[in-house]
């Protein structure tokens, strides 16, 4: 049979080959360095026998591809480790992750970062053990027996999904005395994971069931070289340093206080500030782009959920219903069902098209506590939600406008790369083939006449219509999901939405989905980690703090900010406090306050003030008027300082 290698060349070999008898026959070198393998892009292990034709590529160890076997094996290591450091440990899982690793573990011992080191030395002396790595097969009444023996009632359930789904013989692999029900790939020895490091722990529910037992997940990370490893745990640290959940309460900005409820953000009066800069920013942007705002309750009856499909599809991720009456209310997952209607409260016509409503609509969802992440992934949240109801000839123009709209406002806030994905038609969705086509083309048009380079999706739309998601990096190059247009087929038609066309004839019109932030809380946190908790001025809960050198100069300190405050700038003087002046700056620094405005002697005779930046740049003295002018210049430009 005939492989295509990655420079075209075509290369004989025998059917059933070993992957790694393949790289040898090529050069000892390349089969010495060979840890596994694609064919026509599907990895396989270097010990699986290679019986079709198709594009080969040989994966090394120095390879970028060689990252997730390195990691899949790493995870081995720590499940062997974990195993001899520790009595009556049971294994859940371990994959090769994005980032690094993970395995699950269920011990009586409760596993914490004070564990790493004894984990780590024990992981090295595995690797300095150098283990040869074997995989052996066996039918499922022998692998049944084998994890029987081992006691692994976890991996007992994983054997019996395999043998359910009718495979007839299931792969372990074994290094010394550690084996591990598991489909590979793997290094060849222990010996060949050096770049690792142990990173958190944390609980997770076994196959993500909060009905199932918590075990506990210890995550790691593993690449090819040092460098790479030093370079992630560098990032690592950083994005401790930005994590929002640590920086919000740190600057006074919100809390979360699960005792009352989890996933339920409180916003502190700094915190509330700032939410309602970005809501009036977003209110202008929406109005000068000719949307209409709405505002529609937080809870409605079964029977409209029952119409827009939302119990038979969403039902899991709802609140349990309250009853009046004999008659259930949800609280709203979405807020779509309700500007429906709004739609039908009268009749449409096509000159009433297209018609732009957006709303910041608090909605409530019941994410499993084990998915919780602060502002990130919260059980109460605004959408920044809009619906357009437009003629057939209206969406490209309309989807269109939204991206120019998504990145005029994004690029506000200080972002500039993006990534943009096209998801087209799934195997199971509603609505016409037409109109899908129709859509989908008005989507890729759009996306192409804005110059915009984009991924194609295929398949991965919703089952009520195709959609664009735009990924915005942030500071750190991380890419965040927020911006979605969405075609919905599913609600007009349920909701026989129509419209009265220029022939007299009732028409079905197109509905848009569209949120730009995503929701505020979740892009909250994001700038918060984007910007390390300094926002830019514009921003800022508190713009400009007024520091008196003495208490002389308290009353100066409060006629500047009395003239800063008349100007629209949010300014405090703090004049009741009694540390010293060096103090004071260090603790404005602290709070990331963009201006601070000393004021002495000197500055009041001569009715300046000396400005400092909070990136501790001394400025000096200049008059209060020329001081108001440039705060008003960064606030009114939205710099990004």
């Amino acid at each position: 049979m005939k492989l295509t290698l990655p420079d075209g060349d075509e290369l004989e070999v025998e059917e059933g080959k070993k992957v790694v008898d393949i790289a040898y026959d090529i050069g000892p070198g390349l089969g010495d360095a060979t840890v596994g393998a694609t064919l026509d892009g599907e990895m396989l292990d270097l010990r699986d026998r290679v019986v079709e034709e198709g594009e080969f590529e040989i994966i090394t160890i120095d390879s970028p591809r060689a990252v997730e076997i390195i990691r899949h094996t790493a995870s081995h290591v720590l499940a062997q480790a974990v195993k001899r450091l520790y009595d009556d440990v049971k294994l859940a899982i371990g994959p090769a992750i994005e980032d690094g690793f993970y395995y699950d573990f269920d011990l009586p011992e409760t596993l914490s970062e004070e564990n790493f080191d004894e984990i780590r030395t024990e992981m090295r002396n595995i690797i300095e053990e150098d283990y040869e790595i074997e995989r052996f097969a066996l039918n499922p009444d022998e692998a049944r027996d084998h994890l029987l023996e081992q006691d692994e009632e976890y991996k007992l359930e994983l054997l019996d999904e395999f043998v359910s789904e009718g495979e007839e013989e299931v792969t372990f692999y074994r290094q010394d005395g550690f084996t591990d029900l598991c489909e590979g790939p793997h290094l060849r020895t222990t010996g060949q994971l050096q770049h690792f490091e142990l990173l958190d722990v944390a609980g997770a529910y076994w196959r993500g069931d909060e009905d199932n037992v918590m075990l506990q997940r210890v995550y790691g990370t593993a690449f090819t070289d040092e460098k790479e490893l030093e370079g992630y745990i560098e990032r690592q640290e950083e994005a401790r340093e930005r994590d929002h959940r640590k920086l919000g309460p740190e600057l006074d900005l919100f809390t979360f206080h699960p005792e009352v409820g989890p996933g339920l953000v409180y916003w502190h009066p700094k915190g509330t500030e700032i939410l309602n800069v970005i809501k009036d920013f977003w209110r202008s942007s929406h109005r000068e782009n000719g949307y209409e705002f709405v505002s529609t309750p937080h809870i409605g009856k079964s029977d409209l959920w029952k119409k827009s499909g939302h119990l038979d599809y969403f039902r899991e991720d709802m609140f349990p219903p309250m009853q009046e009456d004999n008659q259930e209310y949800f609280l709203k997952p979405m807020n779509c069902p309700f500007h429906v209607q709004i739609y039908q409260s009268r009749t449409r016509s096509y000159r009433d098209l297209p018609l732009r409503w957006a709303e910041l609509g608090t909605v409530y969802r019941h994410e499993r506590s084990g998915v919780l992440h602060g502002l990130l992934r919260a059980r109460g949240f605004t959408q920044d939600d809009a619906h357009i109801i437009a003629t057939p000839e209206q969406v490209k123009e309309e989807v269109t406008g939204v991206l120019n709209l998504t990145f005029d406002i994004l690029s506000a806030f200080g972002f500039e790369d993006y990534e943009v994905a096209l998801s087209t038609k799934p195997e199971k969705s509603v609505g016409d083939e037409e109109k899908w086509d129709k859509a989908t083309e008005a989507l890729k048009e759009a996306i192409v006449d804005l110059g915009l380079d984009y991924e194609v999706e295929e398949g991965e739309g919703a089952f009520y219509g195709p959609k664009i998601d735009v990924h915005l990096e942030d500071a750190l190059g991380r890419l965040w999901q927020t911006t979605t247009v969405q075609f919905d087929f599913n609600l007009p038609e349920r909701f026989d939405m129509t419209y009265m066309g220029s022939d007299g004839q009732e028409h079905r019109p197109y509905m848009i989905h569209r949120a730009l932030l995503g929701t505020l809380e979740r892009f909250f946190g994001i700038l918060v980690e984007h910007y390390k908790g300094a926002f830019p001025v514009w921003l800022s809960p508190l713009q400009a703090v007024v520091l008196p050198v003495t208490e002389d100069n308290n009353d100066y300190a409060e006629e500047v900010a009395d003239k800063i405050a008349r100007s629209g700038i949010r300014v405090e003087a703090r004049t009741d406090v009694d540390e010293n002046l060096s103090r004071q700056i260090h603790e404005a620094q602290l709070e990331k306050i963009p201006y601070m405005l000393v004021v002495g002697d000197r500055e009041e005779e001569s009715g300046e003030v000396s400005l400092r930046l909070r990136t501790e740049e001394d400025l000096g003295p200049r008059p209060l008027d020329e001081f108001i002018d440039f705060a008003e210049e960064n606030i009114r430009d939205k710099a990004l300082i």
